[in-house]
């Protein structure tokens, strides 16, 4: 069995106060905030999960933070349970602070131990703080929260995006990560078990050229966008 460490650098604890304010600095330059890419990225989910008519009653936020996708991922269709999970807890005190849905709770990664009881695991920027080596060990750990059937949607930053980079670059605590291609996120979950049903990408148009953003929904298979989504699926019988 793999073993997974670290979700993200120890660091972290560090930058949970200012989190907010250094990402919103970051991305400034797409005119956006935060709130934009948690709701958008949500929202794309949501309308894959009902094109499968699945609907995920118990949620794991692997690598939570300090919960800006958590409002949004409460609001999916069934939701009666939410686990956030992360190494910060300086991160996890903001969450608790932050959520008062009672339907959500949170943990520290290790206090957690994968039980096959989650419909849905959802993360976000995750995986490029994760140092490579140690990745096949995180999905390892998603894959033994998911129950037989349950799905994964990991969210990741698009290297190939340079107005990404940028953004990325003006981060303090992203400046050194090692990012991963959608063929190498889903390379790396094929190999730990996991079905991949779609990749999309994300987020193509900056606000500036936001009369655009109606054509997105189409253009979702072209690598273009800010962000990628693949979403997966564990085997029933595994």
């Amino acid at each position: 069995m793999k073993t997974v460490k670290n979700p993200a650098k120890p660091g972290f604890d560090a930058y949970a106060s200012e989190y907010d304010s250094a990402l919103a600095e970051g991305l400034s330059v797409s005119g956006e905030t935060k709130d934009y890419f948690a709701q958008g990225r949500v929202e794309h989910l949501e309308g894959r999960l009902l094109e499968l008519q699945f609907r995920p009653a118990s949620v794991l936020d692997f690598g939570c933070g300090t919960a800006t996708n958590i409002p949004f991922l409460l609001e999916l269709n069934g939701v009666s349970s939410l686990l956030g999970v992360d190494v910060s807890e300086s991160s996890l005190s903001v969450a608790m602070r932050t959520i008062t849905d009672k339907r959500a709770t949170f943990s520290t990664l290790d206090q957690y131990r994968p039980d096959g009881r989650f419909d849905l695991v959802f993360t976000n920027g995750v995986f490029h703080h994760i140092p490579p080596q140690e990745r096949a060990g995180a999905i390892d750990y998603i894959y033994r929260a998911l129950r037989p059937g349950g799905l994964l949607a990991l969210c990741e930053n698009n290297p190939w995006n340079p107005g990404t980079r940028y953004v990325m670059s003006r981060i303090p605590f992203d400046r050194d990560a090692i990012t991963l291609s959608a063929p190498e996120a889903q390379g790396l979950i094929r190999t730990g078990g996991l079905e991949v049903l779609h990749t999309d990408f994300l987020f193509i148009f900056p606000k500036s050229l936001g009369f655009l953003r109606k054509l997105e929904p189409r253009l979702v298979s072209l690598p273009f966008g800010a962000q990628y989504q693949v979403l997966c699926r564990k085997p029933v019988a595994s």
